[in-house]
């Protein structure tokens, strides 16, 4: 072979200053990984308000009683007439910002035309990931001053019914036109009990939850728990039809539907966007939402909005803002079970 001296090879062109003489082969794309669904903002779906705090009322039936007969003719003496209660929460903003040099915008880029529509499109994707995330936190709400407190809406952990966990978690509830914040107890394994418990516990206030809603960890170990002996659930095979004909076979390795006690279906739904919170002990712990969609919606003082911003030199300048907060139409149309270990295996009750 002759010596490298007597040819130019692409190591040559490569090694040329500065960055060399072969062209980059790079796609013309961008793949994005992250451009996933908003389980939840789209589940319940949206409405409006005309203020920044907004109120709503509920009400529900009195639970029934045994006796109470009257006399034929008897003189009516009593009221029983109910006001129900009077809920209500704050708005908040959320905000991205964006800064394009007027060079930036007239490179010529990999994967997109105007360096400023991309960034402005990526930028609002964030935001609404952003409002996926504190519309299922354990934040309280809180009134914007106008000065250095901002405005903040209650997360749904605050205002749905609790269903005891046996973690000593404290707060939520609404008063003094606030929503408490909650205070994380020691995370604890979920159980099949708790779930069923707290499904009681809810159609018994006369509310029907559909949706089984956590973080991917909890959903995981849920599915596995029902492939166990102890769930008395699934099973690790199914019939299967056409194998002798030639047809495919599926492996199903999870369960996404429970058919409760009371005849409700219960899908599980996790949400990748849906934040691990820390305990008492600062460990991982999450919430557990059984949810009914009719009773909730993610509200809007401002949608999402693009501002242009004043121009102070050579670059341009966009606000992606969302002015929004949650409502809950009936806190008991609800259950949230809280501080739930995410990596810790379901059981039955505990044991």
């Amino acid at each position: 072979m002759a010596p490298t001296s007597q040819y130019l090879s692409s190591a040559d062109l490569k090694a040329v200053n500065d960055g060399g003489l072969i062209r980059e082969d790079v796609m013309d794309q961008i793949w994005d990984i992250s451009k996933i669904p908003l389980p939840y903002t789209d589940l319940v779906g949206s409405d409006s308000c005309d203020n920044a705090y907004f109120e709503w009322t509920t009400d529900k039936l009195s639970d029934p009683e045994i006796g109470g007969w009257v006399v034929d003719g008897a003189d009516s003496d009593k009221n029983d007439s109910s006001t129900g209660a009077r809920l209500g929460n704050h708005c908040g903003i959320l905000d991205k910002e964006v800064q394009v040099t007027g060079r930036a915008r007239a490179s010529d880029t990999i994967g997109r035309g105007d360096e400023l529509s991309y960034q402005v499109m990526m930028r609002q994707r964030e935001l609404r990931r952003n409002v996926e995330a504190n519309a299922l936190g354990i934040q309280g709400s809180q009134e914007d001053d106008g000065d250095a407190t901002p405005g903040i809406p209650a997360g749904l952990a605050a205002m749905v019914t609790q269903f005891d966990t046996g973690s000593g978690a404290a707060g939520g509830g609404f008063a003094a036109k606030a929503w408490t914040e909650i205070t994380p107890g020691a995370r604890v394994p979920l159980t099949e009990t708790m779930v069923r418990d707290a499904q009681q516990d809810a159609y018994l206030d006369g509310a029907d939850p559909t949706v089984l809603m956590s973080v991917p960890g909890v959903i995981r170990k849920l599915s596995e728990y029902m492939f166990t002996s102890s769930s008395r659930i699934a099973t690790l095979t199914r019939e299967t039809q056409g194998i002798t004909g030639g047809g495919s076979a599926t492996a199903v390795g999870s369960v996404n539907v429970f058919i409760t006690d009371f005849g409700q279906t219960l899908t599980f739904r996790d949400n990748r966007i849906q934040q691990i919170y820390e305990d008492s002990a600062a460990a991982a712990a999450a919430a557990v939402f059984l949810l009914d969609p009719a009773y909730a919606r993610i509200t809007f003082l401002r949608g999402y909005r693009v501002n242009p911003l004043a121009k102070t030199g050579d670059a341009d300048k966009r606000q992606m803002l969302v002015d929004w907060s949650n409502r809950v139409m009936n806190p008991d149309a609800h259950r949230v079970l809280l501080d739930i270990d995410p990596t810790a295996a379901v059981t039955f009750d505990g044991a």
